[in-house]
């Protein structure tokens, strides 16, 4: 945990929250400013600002943590986001997956799909250089 960090004080109970769930490696609450009703926050105990910094075994806690939250929301539409870095939109330097019910074209989250021209050369490079790196 950091102690400077908005979410680890959340975790701690230093800041208050509207707690929906906790495990041991986890910790869901309601976001304060949600683009929906239900719109909650799944954050992982350990301290890390991306994705790829956070242990495995916190990780797979935090999937079944939202799945709860997405199932007692009820919404049969709703977005899971998780964004790394502020470029990428992340506002928050900790971890955090948004569990966001989309319950119609007005509320919810809302996004543009800038679609990138490609081809199948470009495609095989690329996943080769991935597959390289792995």
């Amino acid at each position: 945990m950091a102690s400077s960090c908005l979410f680890c004080k959340i975790v701690k109970g230093a800041i208050p929250s509207a707690k929906l769930l906790e495990t041991e490696l986890s910790f869901a609450f309601l976001d304060i400013g949600p683009l929906s009703t239900g719109h909650a926050l799944v954050i992982p105990k350990f301290h890390a600002e991306k994705l790829h910094e956070v242990p495995d075994e916190y990780l797979a806690d935090l999937l079944p943590v939202a799945k709860k939250i997405a199932t007692a929301l009820g919404s049969e539409n709703y977005n899971i986001l998780q964004n790394n870095g502020r470029l990428a939109h992340q506002e928050v330097p900790h971890v955090h997956f948004h569990v966001i019910p989309k319950p119609n074209e007005r509320e919810g989250l809302g996004i543009g799909w800038p679609v990138k021209a490609t081809d199948k050369d470009d495609l095989k490079a690329v996943q080769e250089s991935i597959i390289n790196k792995l």
